[in-house]
């Protein structure tokens, strides 16, 4: 649908319908706020919260804490970046900043700079800790040698 759950080789799909572009001539600065997706081919500063996915465009450069279902970042990303699903970073895109996401991609040649934090329940850890009172215990290994 918008590049997101697609095979590597499998291109978006051009007929992707975005409710809100900043063209590559554009800029704009301020706080968008979208019911629909987002793509950013040109220069943005401020915020962007999408319920829709938020694409970032080769020639796109933007300067925002970015909130979205999804978000797919060709160009450059810096600031926080929250998602409810996938953050993608492709070959030609780079993210400076801390994230938290249900799943993070980041393609050979892509670049991710900061904190990630992986969102939901992923059940009891394999392995327990061992207690701070009681060292752990220690095979002997010359047990069972004779000789």
């Amino acid at each position: 649908m918008f590049g997101f759950g697609r095979s590597r080789k499998e291109p978006m799909q051009p007929s992707a319908i975005f409710q809100d572009v900043v063209g590559s001539n554009s800029s704009f600065e301020g706080d968008l706020k979208s019911d629909g997706n987002v793509r950013v081919d040109g220069f943005f500063r401020g915020s962007i919260e999408s319920a829709g996915n938020v694409i970032i465009g080769e020639m796109g450069r933007v300067l925002a804490d970015v909130t979205a279902q999804n978000v797919s970042v060709s160009g450059a990303l810096k600031g926080r970046v929250v998602t409810t699903g996938r953050l993608e970073i492709l070959p030609t895109g780079r993210v400076w900043g801390d994230v938290s996401v249900a799943s993070l991609l980041i393609d050979e040649g892509g670049l991710f700079r900061g904190q990630s934090a992986m969102e939901g329940d992923y059940g009891p850890l394999l392995l327990d800790a061992p207690d701070e009172d009681e060292p752990p215990a220690l095979e002997d290994a010359s047990a069972g040698d004779e000789g």
